[in-house]
């Protein structure tokens, strides 16, 4: 089973932990619809259009 949380403020997955590293953010969910790896954010059209500037895994529509 997964402990894998997202947030609900950047999108960002974090597997431990209930602070989001990227910006702090507390509001977290453990059930989104889809993810999104970017693994090279200042060339990414899909990056830009979702507003992910790190490189990481983030959920789409985290409830």
């Amino acid at each position: 089973m997964s402990d894998e949380k997202a947030c609900k403020n950047c999108g960002l997955i974090i597997s431990h932990g209930d602070t989001c590293p990227l910006c702090g953010s507390k509001e977290m969910s453990t059930k989104w619809s889809s993810y999104v790896i970017v693994v090279n954010a200042e060339k990414s059209a899909i990056a830009k259009k979702l507003n992910f500037s790190v490189n990481s895994t983030y959920a789409v529509n985290a409830d």
